[in-house]
């Protein structure tokens, strides 16, 4: 038993009392509750044993306490760390200035600066739907980047080599749930955002068996051609605009004339090239490629002219291929198209006219705008260039 005791591991209680003969090689608290144990030579003088104390009576309501190994309890008060406290302080303090920054965004801000309206209307039924998938893509990328940001800028100051490191860290280590983490959040994030895209774009595509008004727009470098379909007529020939940048030049450009409040559909085609049809406002635009009719449709709900332009790159003149659609009341819209047969402007502009309805040549219409490439001034370049 004497070399049994020598041999086994002593474990400390809070309860053992040494003599001044050397320290203890007996578990006594096994002994005085009879339980099992490895017990050494036991000796009176060599240890003051304690008397076991009465239980405390707890306080009604106190949680009772962490017992000891001695069969001792004392009560615990439960305290919120100070950094849990400060952690709740500065994410209550984020939110409430979050919150006075939104409040206080301007109309362009909560579109996230995308073109529109100072005074909040709507341009058509799917601009919003637009802006709160901008928007809250956005939100949730920037919020994304932040913690990055913020996780990489902490590790590598937390964990940044101190003056008495020696060797290297260790280079093989893993972390089997943190590792899952970074591979299972972006996968959800990003079929997420496919959910919400191909949601979105069905609804903008959706297409209605019989649409209140419907026009074909043909477009031609580097111009465009209107037609009204259901009412057989269409404006006059869209002649590329040569005061591009300069004051009224948007009086000289292609109209476009739609009602207010009532599904339209566009039918799009192209004479030559591939053009992009585009009104700014409406946050939306459509390829227009030859030999193929591409379609939309849209519900204008505001009144007002609205810039649009070519948003494919179709040649030398591309930055001049611009237009104006207006959205007018249904009276007004009535009364343009009762115009347009006074005019003359009966039946279609098909794709089959030439580029070109006049007889004069682009060039020459623009020579006096500024000197141009001709064969006549590379005749002069190369004449230059032997002398």
């Amino acid at each position: 038993m004497g070399r049994s005791a020598r041999t086994t591991r002593r474990t400390p209680y809070d309860d053992e009392v040494p003599s001044s003969d050397g320290p203890s090689r007996v578990r006594h608290g096994s002994l005085l509750r009879g339980g099992r144990g490895t017990v050494g030579v036991f000796s009176p003088r060599q240890y003051q044993l304690r008397a076991a104390e009465p239980p405390r009576i707890l306080r009604p309501g106190r949680r009772r306490g962490q017992e000891t190994t001695s069969g001792r309890s004392f009560p615990v008060i439960p305290q919120v760390p100070k950094r849990a406290r400060r952690g709740r302080r500065a994410a209550a303090a984020g939110l409430a200035l979050a919150t006075l920054v939104l409040a206080g965004c301007t109309q362009a801000q909560q579109r996230g600066f995308l073109p529109g309206p100072d005074d909040g209307q709507e341009v058509t039924s799917q601009t919003e739907r637009i802006t709160n998938l901008w928007v809250g893509s956005w939100s949730v990328l920037i919020l994304v980047g932040l913690i990055i940001w913020g996780l990489t800028i902490w590790c590598a100051v937390a964990y940044r080599r101190r003056k008495n490191d020696k060797g290297f860290p260790i280079q093989l280590r893993y972390h089997v749930p943190l590792e899952l983490m970074f591979t299972l959040v972006p996968v959800v994030m990003v079929l997420t955002l496919f959910y919400f895209t191909q949601r979105d774009a069905r609804e903008i595509e959706m297409h209605v068996a019989e649409p209140d008004v419907t026009v074909n727009i043909v477009a031609k470098q580097w111009s465009w051609d209107f037609n009204y379909v259901d009412e057989n007529v269409h404006e006059p020939a869209g002649v590329q605009s040569f005061a591009t940048g300069e004051p009224g030049a948007e009086e000289s450009l292609p109209v476009l004339w739609v009602p207010v409040d009532q599904t339209v559909e566009f039918r799009l085609d192209s004479r030559d090239v591939i053009h992009s049809f585009w009104v700014v406002d409406f946050l939306y635009k459509k390829d227009m490629i030859p030999g193929r009719t591409t379609s939309f449709q849209v519900t204008p709900t505001r009144i007002g002219e609205y810039s649009g332009k070519c948003a494919e790159l179709c040649g030398e003149y591309h930055s001049d291929m611009l237009f104006t659609l207006k959205v007018v009341s249904q009276e007004d819209y009535d009364a343009h198209m009762e115009e347009l047969r006074q005019q003359g402007n009966e039946g279609q502009l098909g794709v089959d006219l030439n580029r070109n309805e006049e007889e004069w040549s682009m060039r020459e219409k623009v020579d006096d705008a500024g000197p141009r490439y001709t064969e006549e001034t590379a005749t002069r370049g190369n004449e230059g260039d032997d002398q």
